[in-house]
């Protein structure tokens, strides 16, 4: 198996601006998901906040050997850049028939940074399906700021997704994603690892840019989903758009003028 770590291309980072996730579907390999159940029956090491990948997760380990997989690796440098910090890390487990569930919620406190994001990885060792409950997913809800468990009174958006998939795949989320762990209405134990990395570099063209200009960009980035109203769209593209700007530093980048229109500050130019 290649050792190379396989950097995404603009389209796929323009995918995760759009949705706020990734999926990479079955990546990992049988023998390290049958390991990586025995790993998760054991408690995990603490990390403490901010602590670099090789300290957190020394050569050998489980999880180390998950993130230096190629096209983990390649994903994570590719959103967060080379050398991030884990934040910290945790297996959510769900028991067989438990009768209850996460409210839906987003991570941590309402988070104003513009110009930084950090990704959650999710791992999930077995095939989840459908009556494993799985993660459930609001896609396009990441650049609209809530605190935490505010959306919790809702019970479904309409395009919401919850997760079924294959054993070994791992989703990379934008960490304000609305989300929430279904209830497990089958008879197995349902495991997923969860680790949050926070970025050390400026998250500027760090992925492979040679398609920057394609036009499958701009329409991954128009992209909308059945929970918007028509205004409530618009917003979620003028997000993405501003994200987009500083993502590849271009100032100039806009869909449809709406960013250039509300940036129009004619009172701030200089008439020298």
């Amino acid at each position: 198996m290649s050792t190379t770590r396989q950097l995404l291309d603009s389209v796929q980072v323009a995918r995760f601006v759009a949705q706020g996730f990734l999926r990479l579907d079955g990546i990992v390999a049988p023998e390290l998901n049958e390991e990586a159940l025995a790993v998760f029956a054991e408690p995990l090491p603490s990390v403490p906040y901010g602590t670099p990948v090789p300290k957190a997760f020394p050569e050998g380990s489980f999880a180390r050997r998950l993130v230096e997989l190629p096209a983990v690796a390649g994903a994570l440098e590719s959103l967060v850049g080379p050398d991030p910090t884990v934040d910290h890390h945790y297996v959510h487990t769900r028991e067989p028939r438990e009768g209850s569930a996460q409210p839906l919620h987003a991570d941590a406190i309402i988070d104003v940074r513009p110009d930084a994001f950090d990704v959650q990885l999710m791992y999930y060792p077995q095939e989840v399906t459908a009556d494993m409950g799985g993660t459930l997913i609001v896609p396009g809800s990441h650049l609209r700021r809530t605190n935490e468990s505010d959306t919790g009174r809702y019970q479904n958006l309409r395009g919401q997704t919850r997760l079924t998939c294959p054993a070994g795949t791992v989703i990379l989320l934008h960490h304000g994603i609305w989300h929430g762990g279904r209830r497990n209405d089958s008879d197995t134990v349902r495991h997923m690892y969860k680790i949050r990395f926070n970025p050390t570099v400026p998250q500027v063209r760090l992925w492979d840019t040679s398609d920057l200009h394609d036009p499958a960009v701009s329409e991954e980035l128009r992209r909308t989903f059945p929970w918007y109203e028509p205004a409530t769209g618009r917003l979620e593209i003028h997000n993405r758009i501003r994200l987009w700007r500083l993502l590849c530093a271009d100032p100039g980048f806009d869909i449809e003028y709406w960013a250039t229109r509300i940036s129009n500050r004619p009172a701030h130019r200089s008439h020298a």
